[in-house]
C-alpha cells in the first residue's frame, strides 16, 4: 500500500444531493482521515429561485439560481468536511416530462460516454476505493440522477480502478417510519392520493435485500446543517421541517446496495470501507 489515502467518491445530480443521501457518510468518514470526493453533475438551475420563483414562472433567472445554488453547494461542502468538490456544470434538465428535458447542452440530452469520458478522468486523478451514486432508475425516476448513474457505471467500466461500488437506497421500512413521523410531529404534510402512494411505495427496498447499513447517528447535526445549507430549496426539502433532533433519530442510518466488490467483505456489512482497512 503506497501514501494514497483511502478515498470516497459520490457521484450526485444536483448541488443538495449530496447531503440527503450521503451527507451521514460523507461526514463520518472525513473525520475518520479519508479523502472525499464530491462530483456534482448539474447546475441546478431548474431549482427555485429566490423566494420560491419556480423554473418557468416570471423572474426565475436560471444563471442566478445556479450561481447561488453553487455558493450554497460550497456551504454544505464545508460543513460536511468533504476534502474535494469536481463540478461537471451540465445545465439542469428539471423533472421528467419537462420541456428542459430536451433542451440543448442538459445533462439529460449529454451522450453517456461524453460524461463518463470526463467522470472517468477524476477517477483516474483520485483514484476512488469505493464509489457511491443511484440506482438506474435514479431512485425516484429523475432524468439527472438516471443520466448520473450512467455516467458513474461507464466510467467505472473504463477504469476499473474502484474496489468497492454502491447504489443508494432506502428500506421500505424507514419509508413507513418517516410518513409516520411527520404526521406526529404535526408538520405541514400532506398525505400523497392513491396514485403518488402508489409510487412512494415502490420507492426503495425490503429491508432483506440491502446489503451495507451505515450509523451515521453521531453526524446527525452536520448531515442536518448541510441539508439547511441549500436554504434556497428549502420548500422542498421536507426533511428539514421535523427539525434536527427527529431527523437524526430517522435518518441518523444511511443504507446502500453494493454492486461490486474486489475485497470479499462478508454481507451484510456496515462500513463502506470493509475489506480495505
Amino acid at each position: 500500500m503506497n501514501d494514497r489515502p483511502l478515498t470516497l467518491m459520490a457521484v450526485h445530480a444536483h448541488p443538495d444531493d449530496e447531503a440527503t443521501g450521503t451527507g451521514g457518510v460523507l461526514a463520518r468518514y472525513a473525520a475518520e482521515g479519508i479523502r472525499t470526493v464530491l462530483v456534482t453533475c448539474t447546475d441546478g438551475s431548474c431549482g427555485d429561485g429566490p423566494g420560491g420563483v419556480k423554473p418557468g414562472d416570471p423572474g426565475h433567472d436560471p444563471a442566478a439560481v445556479a450561481l447561488l445554488r453553487r455558493q450554497e453547494l460550497e456551504a454544505s461542502c464545508g460543513v460536511l468536511k468533504i476534502s474535494d468538490l469536481e463540478m461537471l456544470d451540465y445545465a439542469d434538465s428539471g423533472m421528467m416530462g419537462w420541456p428542459s428535458n430536451d433542451a440543448p447542452g442538459s445533462f439529460w440530452q449529454t451522450p453517456v460516454e461524453e460524461g463518463a469520458a470526463r467522470l472517468a478522468e477524476l477517477m483516474r486523478h483520485y483514484r476512488p476505493d469505493v464509489v457511491v451514486t443511484y440506482d438506474e432508475n435514479g431512485f425516484y425516476g429523475h432524468p439527472d440522477h438516471i443520466q448520473a448513474h450512467r455516467i458513474t457505471m461507464a466510467a467505472l467500466e473504463m477504469t476499473g480502478l474502484t474496489s468497492k461500488v454502491y447504489w443508494t437506497t432506502m428500506p421500505r421500512s424507514m419509508m413507513r417510519r418517516f410518513g409516520e413521523a411527520m404526521r406526529e410531529s404535526g408538520a405541514d404534510w400532506q398525505e400523497p392520493d392513491p396514485a403518488e402512494a402508489a409510487a412512494l411505495a415502490e420507492i426503495g427496498l425490503p429491508d432483506e435485500q440491502i446489503t451495507t447499513w451505515v450509523d451515521t447517528t453521531a453526524f446527525g447535526g452536520e448531515k442536518f446543517d448541510a441539508l439547511a445549507a441549500h436554504a434556497s430549496q428549502g420548500e422542498n426539502i421536507f426533511f428539514l421541517k421535523m427539525g434536527q433532533e427527529k431527523f437524526t433519530e430517522l435518518m441518523g442510518v444511511e443504507t446502500f446496495v453494493r454492486v461490486h466488490d474486489t475485497t470479499g467483505a462478508a454481507l451484510p456489512e456496515n462500513d463502506l470501507f470493509a475489506g480495505l482497512r
